[in-house]
């Protein structure tokens, strides 16, 4: 099992609404389990007999060095100005602190989101058209480019 492929998975999930995601891929069984607002409580993963079961997912593993940015507020997330309109970032864009980076529709008022740090964008979390919630991460940040 590719460590990556794993830590990514993980964090993509808990990024999410999703409180259980299981993959089967042959003879690979991959079973993640969230609890509320904590991180990842336990993770299993079989493969043919051998088993193993909770196993804690510590806080270190979660975005490691990478910089998150968060939904200031609850709404409905746009990554561009407009429809039909191009994204106001992609994966491997370099962003500026004041730099619009998506805009969060709340009770009909276009919230613009700025990012906080200079930075590549590694990770975009959130699908466009979707609901977040406050503090939901949005964003993944390498801000040691």
């Amino acid at each position: 099992m590719d460590k990556d492929f794993l830590k990514e998975l993980i964090n993509l999930i808990k990024g999410s609404d999703i409180k259980v995601f299981e993959l089967e891929q042959g003879d690979l069984k991959i079973k993640i389990e969230t609890h509320q607002k904590e991180v990842l409580q336990k993770i299993e993963v079989s493969r043919e007999t051998k088993h193993i079961e909770a196993i804690p997912i510590s806080q270190e593993i979660e975005e490691s060095k990478l910089h998150v940015i968060k939904s200031p507020l609850v709404g409905t997330f746009y990554r561009a100005p407009s429809p039909g309109a191009p994204p106001f970032v992609e994966v491997g864009d370099m962003v500026s602190p004041g730099q619009v980076i998506c805009i969060i529709e709340a009770l009909k008022v276009m919230n613009e989101i700025e990012s906080d740090v200079r930075g590549k964008v590694v990770k975009i979390l959130v699908e466009n058209g979707e609901t977040v919630e406050y503090g939901q991460p949005l964003f993944l940040i390498d801000t040691n480019v």
